[in-house]
């Protein structure tokens, strides 16, 4: 699933050739949004802005229109000239947005929906969403405090919980987890304040490192540019800790199974609060 760092560079691509251009074809295979379009036809709007909040997608037309779109496993964004050729299929097309100069194509894009400004201050998938880790207001402290009520949750969980924090996904959770010498499924009850909030500061520095201009688009959090060297221990089970040497750990729990990826010896379940090396 795209994480929060892609969903910002997507949207600043979109932004960038969509922002102040009126659209001149719109095109869906999505019941819910050609109800709309033949209500109130999308070609002619203007496009005032394309932002990301958390994993949500949001384009900003004209006459209070919100397209939300969100990744899910599968979904992308690419843009295009008009009339040059789509990297993916036809029948992967979800939603096309075409201004005189670029074409924004949606694939496999599984949510998608239109709201009015209003409504989507209401929409409770994006309502309830916590302190988005990109956003220049973001707060440290409510984030602390989100985490904290989470008690009963193991911490990895817990920053998976996107009504804690808004933008971290699977990669990241164990990437920001051995950054802090944290054992994935610690319960949140039994860390203190400064370590969660060493977490979340890590999270944060994680995610706006990975959309800068320079990063490439490639998903770092070691510092290191070697394509090899890119991650501490996400999808490297087996092989030897960056730091110590001993073999990375992959585990699966939870109803949804998800995996996370730790080093048993740099990060030791501990029933005690603990704090980094």
């Amino acid at each position: 699933m795209p994480e929060g760092d892609t969903l910002f560079r997507a949207a600043r691509t979109l932004h960038r050739v969509l922002a102040g251009k009126a659209v001149v074809r719109f095109e869906t295979v999505l019941a819910q949004l050609s109800r709309v379009d033949d209500d109130s036809p999308i070609a002619g709007r203007t496009v005032e802005q394309v932002r990301s909040v958390g994993k949500h997608l949001l384009i900003e037309f004209s006459d209070d229109l919100v397209l939300r779109t969100h990744m899910r496993m599968a979904g992308s964004w690419h843009v295009y000239r008009p009339g040059e050729r789509w990297q993916r299929p036809r029948s992967a097309m979800r939603v096309v947005v075409e201004t005189a100069d670029f074409q924004a194509v949606a694939f496999d894009v599984p949510v998608a929906e239109f709201r009015t400004a209003r409504e989507l201050a209401r929409d409770p998938a994006v309502a309830s969403l916590g302190p988005d880790l990109l956003d220049a207001r973001f707060d440290d402290a409510e984030a602390v405090a989100r985490l904290r009520a989470r008690g009963g949750m193991c911490i990895g969980d817990a920053l998976l919980d996107q009504r804690a924090l808004a933008g971290i996904g699977n990669i990241f959770k164990s990437e920001i987890c051995f950054a802090e010498r944290v054992h994935p499924f610690t319960p949140v009850a039994v860390l203190d304040d400064e370590v969660l909030r060493r977490l979340v500061r890590t999270a944060r520095r994680f995610l706006k490192a990975n959309v800068l201009e320079s990063s490439g688009g490639g998903m770092v959090t070691t510092g290191r540019a070697d394509p090899s060297a890119r991650l501490w221990v996400y999808g490297r089970a087996g092989e030897g800790c960056r730091i110590c040497g001993e073999g990375v750990v992959l585990e699966r729990r939870g109803p949804q199974a998800r995996t996370t990826y730790f080093c048993p010896h740099c990060q030791v379940l501990s029933e005690v609060p603990r704090t980094s090396a």
